[in-house]
């Protein structure tokens, strides 16, 4: 599954131009597969779980549903946080000078494919090969 989800995040950088990389964590902030350069995936995993879990209070509490996106912009550019179904979250770091509409088009779809990934991994594929 980390080849295929490895491959999922150099794809979705090659569609995105600006795209510094990327990462797969858990909710609990787990990595599950990364292609990042100069940041610490672990702690980069570890930092977006809590950013998470701030962010599901957060449209809890206002009345917006089930968290599906944050952006967070800095001087040097953007951390954009996807769900993934309900246990993954996408992580995508980007330059300043990216294309947002672009970034979250590309990025909601990555997400997608990255549910089915998982979904493929976690079920059989066949029902006879449940017992």
């Amino acid at each position: 599954m980390e080849t295929e989800l490895l491959a999922e995040l150099r794809a979705v950088k090659h569609r995105v131009p600006h795209l510094a990389g990327g990462l797969v964590a858990s909710v609990d902030g787990l990595l599950v597969a990364h292609d990042t350069h100069g940041a610490e995936p672990s702690a980069l995993a570890a930092m977006t779980a809590a950013s998470l879990s701030l962010a599901q209070r957060l449209a809890d509490t206002t009345g917006q549903g089930e968290f599906r996106e944050s952006l967070v912009r800095g001087e040097h550019g953007y951390v954009a946080t996807y769900a993934a179904g309900g246990s993954c979250v996408l992580t995508l770091l980007a330059h300043p000078d990216v294309n947002v509409g672009r970034l979250h088009l590309e990025a909601r779809r990555s997400a997608q494919r990255i549910v089915g990934l998982l979904n493929d991994t976690l079920l059989p594929k066949d029902p006879r090969e449940a017992g």
